[in-house]
Formats: C-alpha cells, sequence, structure tokens
C-alpha cells in the first residue's frame, strides 16, 4: 500500500506517515450512472413494435379433392407431381394449364424433413408465377393430437 504524508501545519506535531486505505469511488459512480442514463434512453427504442395480432396455430385435416395438386419433394430432393418425377420446366408448364381452370386447384406441397430448402422454395416460385393462389404445406399432426 502505498504511503501518504499529511501536509504539516506549522506546527512540530511529530506526526508519522498515515496509511490511506480509503478508495475514491466517485469516477465508479460517474461511470455506473451515465451507464444506467444510457440503458434508460435505448431500451425504450428496443422494444417498440409494430402492434399485430398473430394467428393462431390449427390443426385442420386436408379435404383431399381430385382437382388439388400433390407435389412432393423427397430425400433426395427429387420433385414429384402426384407421385410422377418432374423437372421445373415441366413443373411451370403444368402450373401454368393448371391456373386457368375454374375453380382453380389447390397445390399441396410435401417436403421431406430432410429435404433442403431450395427445392420446396422452386415449387413456391413456380406456383406464384402460374398465378395459382393457395398453396398449403402438408405436415404430420404431433404425437398426442397435439
Amino acid at each position: 500500500m502505498a504511503r501518504y504524508r499529511r501536509p504539516s501545519h506549522g506546527g512540530a506535531s511529530g506526526e508519522e506517515d498515515q496509511v490511506m486505505s480509503a478508495i475514491n469511488t466517485t469516477p465508479l459512480v460517474d461511470v455506473m450512472l451515465v451507464l444506467l442514463i444510457i440503458f434508460l434512453i435505448t431500451i425504450p427504442v428496443v422494444t417498440q413494435t409494430v402492434n399485430v395480432k398473430l394467428p393462431t396455430e390449427s390443426n385442420i385435416p386436408t379435404q383431399t379433392k381430385p382437382e388439388n395438386i400433390v407435389l412432393a419433394v423427397d430425400a433426395k430432393n427429387v420433385t414429384y407431381w402426384n407421385q410422377q418425377p418432374i423437372n421445373d420446366t415441366e413443373l411451370l408448364a403444368r402450373l401454368e394449364k393448371a391456373a386457368v381452370k375454374d375453380p382453380q386447384p389447390e397445390v399441396h406441397i410435401r417436403g421431406d424433413i430432410t429435404a433442403r430448402y431450395g427445392p420446396l422454395g422452386r415449387i413456391v416460385l413456380a406456383v406464384q408465377r402460374a398465378g395459382i393462389v393457395k398453396i398449403a404445406f402438408i405436415t404430420e399432426p404431433q404425437p398426442g393430437g397435439q
């Protein structure tokens, strides 16, 4: 510890050096107050969000109709139209033909859990380009009916 000599006040009091053991906390308090003010200013900015009502989860059984189009992507990322392999150009051509029907068919997309997102994204893009409005992703229900 550092020793500081107290200045003498003109007398020969003979005081010895005293150890100063107090820590000056004023800079620490100043820094903490500045940080507190910064957090108080920035927190309301960060927590502001647009007020929207989010949809709730629902599990509706699929109504399979003969006019619905069932597209699937397997684990090897091969696209199928009603169990027949199809490439992207044929897919778009068939979807454009189906889009002009009245009523317009729904497209049901079944994707393997290990399939990549690319083929599924190309299917959605092709459906949008063809002008088909209704797209559904088919999933397995959770065990226990939840």
